[in-house]
């Protein structure tokens, strides 16, 4: 089963966040082979931490809940919230595999939180610049909660227009990079 977990910084946790970074690290290394993507979300400056992506495949969701809360920078107050759905991996890749890598162009993370009936459940065509795609669905995977998208595009306005804007409640856009050692 896949998970998407957001935990979204606490105001004011910036150096108690960098004082973690390798307790962080070395909890993320135990779960190398379940990741699909993760890395850092950024505030408009491109620097101030505001979350941490993580999209994970665990056996189910007490397995999620207990990789999203054992966390260390969760342990420690880093994070004021933590949202956790189950996950579709449409794109049925990791990061690693996305073909432009690490570094060029500007990422983001787009987190449509869902408003009625489902909406964005297939990859829209043509798009080279996804790096992961799905929607966000209650623990049991029957209910559509929203869509989580990692990207690359020109500028937050481009990566916005992914999803289909008029059938959220909200639409985040959040600056984001890959994440980790690899």
């Amino acid at each position: 089963m896949e998970f998407f977990c957001y935990h979204r910084d606490r105001f004011g946790s910036l150096a108690l966040r960098e004082g973690l970074v390798e307790e962080h690290w070395s909890y993320m290394d135990r779960y190398a082979k379940e990741l699909i993507a993760r890395g850092p979300t950024f505030a408009g400056d491109g620097e101030t931490p505001t979350g941490s992506v993580h999209i994970v495949d665990l056996p189910d969701p007490a397995a999620a809940r207990a990789f999203a809360f054992d966390e260390p920078n969760y342990q420690a107050g880093v994070y004021r919230e933590v949202l956790l759905r189950r996950w579709r991996n449409m794109l049925g890749s990791t990061m690693w595999d996305f073909p432009g890598g690490r570094s060029g162009g500007n990422r983001y993370l787009v987190l449509g939180l869902g408003q009625g009936p489902a909406v964005d459940l297939a990859v829209p065509p043509g798009r080279d610049d996804l790096v992961a795609y799905g929607p966000l669905l209650s623990d049991d995977g029957d209910t559509w909660l929203g869509t989580a998208v990692l990207l690359i595009a020109r500028d937050p306005d481009t990566a916005r227009t992914v999803l289909t804007a008029d059938r959220y409640a909200v639409i985040e856009v959040h600056d984001w990079e890959f994440g980790g050692r690899r």
